[in-house]
């Protein structure tokens, strides 16, 4: 017989009873005081009216601050313009019933069609699968771009914007490098180009002359380079240096 399995066994139950009959016991006189209070229904739910509250507690992390603005809510707050609440489900006329109108099973999905109508206008090679494929990665790329933008925005970083617009204000490098690069833009890289005034026309780069080792010289040479190229191949190590 084990006897200290069977105390130990035996304390541990009457534990776990203890502390159940000690949270009904609290629960019940928690919930024997919130009826006291007076209550009220509201949509078929009776609600207690709790007091105001005595004490005022300090927060551990300061008060949230409030989401700043998007471009559209500033516009849309700016015209007036009120967020249309949309439903949640859509009438899909092909299974003739409601259908969440967006994630799985979502009515109206075009994406499973096997069959893409060609419009008038448009080439009767193209393929218009691939083409409501790229109008939708173009979507997905359009809603980060304008999310970066919101985000770079509020925390007032500059965001190159998509056009990419020429500066107004050059420096004189700047400038000079441009006036290079549209000089040798041309059919004869810039050798028949007029000179502008005050312009300084860069000297002619010298051509970098190879070097080839004579076909006829010392054998020892010969056999250091070929030893080389051999270790190189067998080396097990990687070709990259990581410690670099």
């Amino acid at each position: 017989m084990n006897l200290h399995g069977d105390v130990f066994s035996y304390s541990r139950k009457k534990k776990e009873d203890f502390l159940k009959n000690l949270a009904r016991e609290n629960t019940q006189l928690l919930f024997n005081e919130i009826w006291k209070l007076p209550t009220e229904r509201f949509e078929g739910v009776i609600l207690a009216q709790l007091p105001a509250p005595t004490t005022v507690i300090p927060r551990e992390k300061p008060v949230p601050k409030p989401k700043p603005l998007t471009r559209w809510e500033e516009y849309a707050k700016l015209k007036g313009i009120k967020k249309k609440k949309r439903e949640r489900k859509v009438w899909d006329e092909e299974k003739q019933k409601w259908l969440p109108r967006y994630g799985y099973e979502r009515g109206n999905d075009n994406t499973k069609d096997w069959l893409a109508v060609v419009p008038d206008n448009a080439d009767p090679f193209e393929d218009q699968f691939e083409k409501r494929l790229e109008k939708k990665k173009e979507r997905i790329a359009k809603n980060e771009y304008q999310r970066l933008r919101n985000i770079a925005k509020h925390k007032k970083v500059k965001v190159a914007d998509r056009n990419l617009k020429p500066s107004l204000k050059q420096s004189k490098d700047q400038i000079m490098a441009a006036i290079g690069a549209t000089r040798k833009a041309t059919a004869s890289v810039g050798k028949f180009t007029e000179k502008l005034a005050k312009e300084k026309v860069p000297k002619k780069a010298e051509g970098r002359k190879r070097k080839f080792d004579a076909v006829a010289g010392e054998y020892s040479s010969e056999k250091t380079k070929t030893l080389e190229v051999v270790e190189k191949m067998l080396k097990k190590g990687p070709v990259l240096d990581i410690n670099k």
